[in-house]
């Protein structure tokens, strides 16, 4: 199959489109226009709907609705874009609603600037809104897995019925890669909890008000079981694990450039190893755990000012070293920049 050449957010947009996505709301805000730009100009085509809602508020709250339906909806955002929007996040978990949500970054706090940037890590991983809900987090590192990973969510949203969120930033966003359009299967799962009109059989109701006795409880247990069973969904990409005494951690587009760095260090003899996580949320923690164990130190790197490398130090229990490299926005390194850490690191004692 012939690749094409394409922007992250634009193969975001037809991996939604692969899945069989029928259901677009947003608002425009940089650095992911190209997201609606083309689901604007693609959605008709095949019979679905795009709407740009009058603001991000609007928008949200229009993919909890057409998601009790059971059609596959999306929205996407960036950053402050996403906060606006945490309210209904936290309704449709509640409603166990299946929906994905795309965050392309920019950088903060406050409006920021559309400078790359892993500043939303927390919000994403550990739910945006109000109540103990999570995502099930994505983060893409390359234009072909935007596309695919985009696809992979939409199944997952329904497997679980669970707002899924795909976390990337300005830099995956607006660079230009080659792009397999591998055909994508979508996978049918039972809607018989989705409203599409009760002639002929029982109502259904969908709610999020939870007041009679014990109630509430039972929901949040419901929920936090069904974030357990999503631990068999936790995807990580592991590289020259064997004989490393340093293994360095990123994710998204940062993992390319520090990728790069510990390709440099083992030419120089160095034993550094890379650990990508892909599934955000659930945490791949029995992967950092296992080399924990076998006495592995961490370097996390972060586009932010040290974010998930907080999961990394609860995943480890204090069992072995974890140093952070932390890149606030506008700070983008190069991999000698992460060589030299990588340096100091194994050339200290342990603390």
């Amino acid at each position: 199959m012939k690749p094409i050449l394409v922007k992250g957010s634009e193969a975001i947009a037809l991996g939604a489109l692969a899945a069989g996505c029928r259901c677009y709301f947003g608002y425009p805000i940089t650095p992911q226009n190209e997201i609606p730009e083309l689901l604007a100009r693609e959605l008709p085509k095949r019979g679905g709907v795009f709407l740009q809602a009058e603001s991000e508020l609007a928008a949200a709250n229009m993919l909890l609705g057409a998601a009790s339906t059971g059609v596959r909806a999306m929205t996407s955002s960036s950053s402050p874009g996403i906060s606006l929007m945490a309210e209904a996040f936290s309704y449709m978990a509640a409603l166990e609603l299946p929906a994905v949500v795309v965050n392309v970054a920019r950088g903060g706090p406050g409006l920021g600037g559309i400078e790359a940037s892993q500043g939303d890590y927390f919000q994403a991983t550990k739910g945006a809104g109000h109540g103990d809900y999570h995502f099930l987090v994505l983060s893409p590192a390359s234009i072909q897995e935007a596309y695919e990973l985009t696809a992979r969510a939409f199944d997952l949203a329904e497997k679980y019925r669970q707002p899924v969120m795909i976390l990337t930033d300005a830099l995956l966003g607006q660079m230009k890669e080659p792009l397999i359009l591998r055909k994508i299967k979508p996978r049918k799962y039972p809607k018989d909890w989705a409203l599409t009109g009760a002639k002929g059989r029982p109502g259904r109701v969908l709610r999020s008000l939870f007041l009679g006795p014990g109630e509430l409880r039972s929901r949040n247990e419901l929920l936090q079981k069904k974030y357990r069973a999503m631990r068999r969904e936790v995807r990580v990409e592991s590289y020259l694990l064997e004989g490393a005494e340093l293994v360095v951690s990123a994710f998204g587009s940062l993992a390319r450039i520090v990728k790069e760095a510990v390709n440099l260090a083992r030419e120089k003899g160095y034993p550094v190893g890379f650990l990508r996580p892909i599934t955000l949320f659930p945490f791949p923690e029995r992967e950092f755990r296992k080399l924990a164990e076998a006495g592995v130190r961490f370097l996390v790197v972060e586009l932010n000012c040290g974010q998930m490398v907080e999961d990394v130090r609860l995943s480890i229990c204090g069992s072995t070293e974890v140093r952070s490299l932390p890149f606030p926005p506008s700070d983008l390194p190069a991999p000698e920049d992460i060589y030299r850490e990588i340096k100091r690191c194994l050339r200290s004692p342990r603390r």
